[in-house]
């Protein structure tokens, strides 16, 4: 609640015709009320019923003074509608449960002790007065039971309204979350997938161009090189795009597997030995995807920065944990170097694949100029997802 102690309007305020309406209706019943009940020949009492009917014009912006001002057509006559009203009124558009129970109980005092006081003083202790208190009560009750339970349902309304847009928000940055989570799974598959098919081509690119008799054979096999050398540039980029903004919940093809791994050293170009030894265990699809990019990778990064190197692959099980090692040694100074642009990227995201997956990996250079990387992925549900 804040600080102000007036309610919220209700639902019919926001039609001006239902407003006027609402407003109209009880000020011609009350003047109908007034005008069935009061000696129309005594002045005094007519004038505090008409009081009482022109005050409730403005009951929805003082509803306590309109109570007030029709307490005198209530006291000097038998008006009813008036000033429940104004009662309904108060207990409606004020926040106040206190002032609502202390005007509901003024009316009933003023409707209990009536003009002219000798009639209700002294009081008398019989079956006839308890009647007559419990309907002043149930006249002052009624309508400010009935202000509580519309304006319970307007404040009501008001939390509900709160409570949607505010899930509505959750929802939209959840699946903000999950959009940033797949444009980083999507980043990671497309410079594992694209970036080694295409360093493949730009070596096979450059051996042609070497070894060709034909010169319009080299200059093909140039103009291959150069647009794999700017695929690549151009999907570093894209990639450095993807892992800020946009993406897809889409999943990726191919999803290799361990059995991959042979055909995957035998196509590198590189010269490579292997060492895999997984104990024919089926492990999770995400760590053994994330084996295979482990692999990918490194051979990729070999082909970019260490060309002619020696390279040795060793994939192996110890227990609950599938080793990864991708070493090789410093590059053949007569080995021709692709130029392939890199963005840093794949590093990044096979630390991203260990750390999700609950592994580690470990990157760096080894004595004499080779390189190292290593990746140590635990055994995972089957529903584990890099």
């Amino acid at each position: 609640m804040s600080g102000d102690d007036t309610a919220p309007p209700g639902r019919l305020s926001r039609r001006p015709w239902v407003r006027r309406s609402a407003t109209a209706v009880p000020v011609l019943l009350s003047l109908l009320d007034a005008a069935l009940v009061d000696d129309l020949s005594r002045s005094l009492q007519t004038g505090a019923s008409i009081l009482a009917t022109l005050a409730l014009l403005a009951r929805n912006r003082w509803p306590v003074p309109v109570l007030l001002l029709t307490l005198p057509g209530t006291f000097l006559s038998y008006i009813w509608i008036a000033p429940m009203t104004a009662v309904y009124t108060v207990a409606a558009r004020r926040r106040s449960t206190p002032v609502t129970v202390a005007c509901a109980s003024l009316f009933a005092l003023v409707e209990f002790f009536h003009w002219p006081l000798a009639d209700s003083w002294p009081i008398s202790l019989d079956r006839s007065t308890a009647l007559y208190a419990i309907e002043c009560l149930m006249l002052a009750g009624g309508p400010a039971a009935m202000g509580l339970l519309v304006r319970t349902r307007e404040e009501l309304a008001v939390r509900l309204d709160e409570l949607t847009r505010g899930h509505r928000r959750e929802e939209r940055l959840l699946a903000d979350r999950v959009l940033a989570t797949e444009r980083a799974r999507l980043a990671r598959e497309m410079h594992d997938v694209v970036s080694h098919q295409v360093s493949l081509i730009s070596i096979q690119a450059g051996a042609l161009q070497v070894s060709a008799a034909d010169p319009a054979t080299g200059d093909s096999a140039r103009t291959i090189r150069e647009l794999a050398v700017r695929t690549l540039d151009e999907l570093r980029h894209m990639v450095g795009v993807l892992r800020a903004a946009g993406g897809s919940t889409q999943d990726l093809t191919p999803q290799p597997t361990l059995a991959d791994l042979p055909r995957l050293i035998d196509g590198s170009g590189l010269d490579a030995r292997s060492e895999l030894e997984w104990g024919g265990r089926t492990w999770p699809e995400a760590v053994e995807r994330a084996a295979y990019r482990t692999v990918q990778e490194a051979l990729t990064n070999v082909r970019k920065h260490a060309p002619g190197a020696e390279v040795a692959v060793r994939v192996r099980a110890e227990g609950d944990l599938l080793r990864v090692e991708v070493r090789n040694g410093p590059p053949d100074g007569a080995a021709d170097s692709p130029k392939l642009p890199g963005g840093g990227h794949g590093l990044v995201g096979l630390r991203e694949r260990a750390q999700l997956l609950g592994g580690t990996l470990l990157v760096g250079p080894l004595p004499g100029g080779g390189f190292l990387v290593r990746a140590a992925l635990p055994m995972l549900a089957e529903t584990a997802r890099p």
